[in-house]
């Protein structure tokens, strides 16, 4: 069973957004998202979160008592003239990946202030933005222990320079298995992953979305299928609750064994598979420790052999 009791703070970085999102079960207006949201939620359910980034004045302030009610620290989520960032999205039949059909950055290219105690933070974990953003937070972080981070296509076409002095300083790398392929020009998967892994971090997840994720570390190799579900209704934020799951369990451990890593990444695992039970986030603020651990059993007898 699980012990939280020791559990560090986690300092993420990332957007925090109004989503609109049809997939074939229906369609989600305006609602809470961002990879920062998804993570700070997900990574709640075993440690302290605190949350850094920046929302319009139109933000609705029922969002910020549901982040509250999650033991997500909102020092480091400022408030600023104009707009929150929104993003609008379609899933068809195959819902491995979105149909971007809007993005509207507005108030997100302002980089937020850092409260003191944001900067003693030992877990970072830089979500999917600006690799300029991810940078400059990881920079302003006096004594970071474990430091993982995300990315995307976009930053990875727009400012791949950037994002290979990021990779350096990374414990941890996150990506999709299309991004490990475009980092890295390789086609065949562990072949990205080394590849991956001679840029810096000493650990390389690669998300397949329903096919699982695809680890290694330390030289060898894990791979985790997905929990097996009878209905996707919408995988936003499955990526973000995975590495919020992921490295919330690490922070809730007084070690970083290989062991805890594998571990670590089975319950990430089952914590996206919450997350696309519903629109946005509304299922994963529902769960509790308890759930997840009932979920990480099943997907024991699962991989047992």
């Amino acid at each position: 069973m699980l012990n939280c009791k020791k559990a560090e703070p986690i300092l993420v970085v990332g957007s925090v957004a109004l989503d609109t999102v049809q997939t074939p079960f229906g369609q989600a207006k305006e609602v809470l998202g961002g990879s920062a949201t998804y993570f700070a939620l997900a990574a709640s359910l075993f440690t302290p979160v605190r949350l850094l980034s920046v929302v319009g004045q139109d933000f609705p302030r029922k969002y910020l008592r549901r982040l509250q009610l999650h033991s997500i620290d909102l020092a480091g989520l400022q408030v600023l003239p104009g707009k929150t960032f929104r993003w609008t999205g379609r899933y068809r039949e195959n819902m491995n990946e979105a149909e971007t059909l809007s993005v509207c950055q507005n108030v997100l290219g302002q980089f937020p202030e850092i409260p003191a105690h944001y900067r003693e933070s030992r877990f970072v974990f830089l979500a999917n933005t600006d690799p300029l953003t991810q940078l400059k937070t990881l920079e302003a972080i006096e004594a970071p222990q474990m430091v993982a981070c995300d990315t995307m296509n976009l930053w990875i076409r727009t400012q791949k320079t950037v994002l290979k002095k990021l990779l350096r300083k990374v414990n941890i790398l996150i990506v999709n298995d299309s991004e490990a392929r475009m980092l890295t020009g390789k086609v065949n998967l562990p072949t990205a992953v080394w590849a991956l892994l001679a840029h810096g971090p000493k650990t390389v997840i690669v998300k397949k979305g329903e096919h699982g994720v695809f680890l290694c570390t330390n030289g060898e190799l894990f791979a985790v299928p997905a929990y097996p579900l009878h209905q996707v209704v919408d995988p936003t934020g499955a990526g973000d609750s995975f590495a919020g799951g992921f490295l919330g369990y690490l922070a809730s451990q007084p070690r970083f064994t290989p062991r805890e890593i594998r571990r670590a990444t089975v319950y990430g695992t089952v914590v996206a598979s919450f997350t696309v039970e519903d629109f946005s986030t509304r299922r994963l603020e529902k769960i509790t420790l308890k759930d997840v651990e009932t979920r990480f059993q099943e997907m024991k007898r699962i991989l047992k052999f």
